[in-house]
């Protein structure tokens, strides 16, 4: 725990003492965390457990059960390929391995430029024009293999033509 800074410390524990009031206030402390820092590491599990007196392995269980919290940094543009029955069903999978080829990552992993992040998700709910990838909330319709070079480009290239 030594390594999280005083500051982020005592951020964790006012988000935590704002939610005192509440009944069930788990979620609403690790959503706000996660908005905050963009994950939520032991560490800071273990703050959150001492303050709230709920166990690190709840606490841990919950993290890791909802696919929108991160244990790990998430890259600036956060690509979710839906995988549900719509998507994968138009090919949701061949466009996902193909940002995984391209990017050099798995589902799950960040670039080492931490610009990417990719991300299967189960339903998106956008069967309608599946299949469908999300990034950082801007949703690509009836995507195809095709297309992700394209995608990829088009956000390395708002970063500066980095390659």
């Amino acid at each position: 725990m030594s390594s999280i800074q005083a500051v982020a410390k005592q951020d964790i524990l006012a988000i935590v003492d704002s939610y005192k009031d509440e009944n069930t206030p788990l979620m609403m402390i690790l959503s706000e965390v996660q908005n905050k820092y963009g994950y939520i590491p032991l560490e800071v599990q273990e703050i959150i457990s001492e303050a709230t007196g709920i166990p690190v392995a709840t606490i841990y269980g919950v993290v890791t059960f909802y696919s929108f919290f991160s244990l790990k940094p998430k890259g600036k543009y956060v690509i979710g390929v839906c995988l549900g029955t719509a998507c994968y069903v138009k090919g949701a999978q061949q466009v996902c391995d193909k940002f995984s080829e391209m990017l050099k990552i798995k589902p799950g992993e960040t670039t080492e430029d931490g610009l990417f992040t990719i991300d299967a998700l189960r339903c998106i709910g956008a069967c309608g024009i599946a299949p469908a990838v999300s990034i950082n909330g801007k949703v690509y319709p009836k995507m195809t293999v095709d297309k992700v070079p394209q995608i990829i480009a088009e956000y390395r290239n708002a970063e500066g033509g980095k390659a």
